[in-house]
């Protein structure tokens, strides 16, 4: 699976920043955590299972990488 990682910047304090950057940053960690928690549950259900068939392509098998598969929101 591969991740575009994000290089972090340096720290914001709150407390100086606008309310609608405050607002954005907010945003953007409830939308990056809602992923997170997403993809570990994708995870737990792969190990789970011993194949995973969609429209009958394998997209998971075993110990073989995950291939052919990703989420649109």
């Amino acid at each position: 699976m591969v991740r575009l990682l994000k290089q972090r910047s340096k720290p914001k304090n709150l407390l100086k920043v606008s309310n609608a950057e405050k607002t954005r940053l907010l945003k953007e960690i409830e939308i990056s955590l809602q992923q997170k928690l997403m993809e570990a549950k994708l995870w737990q259900s792969l190990l789970e299972v011993e194949s995973l068939t969609i429209n009958g392509n394998i997209v998971y098998k075993g110990d073989e990488p995950l291939s052919g598969f990703f989420i649109r929101r």
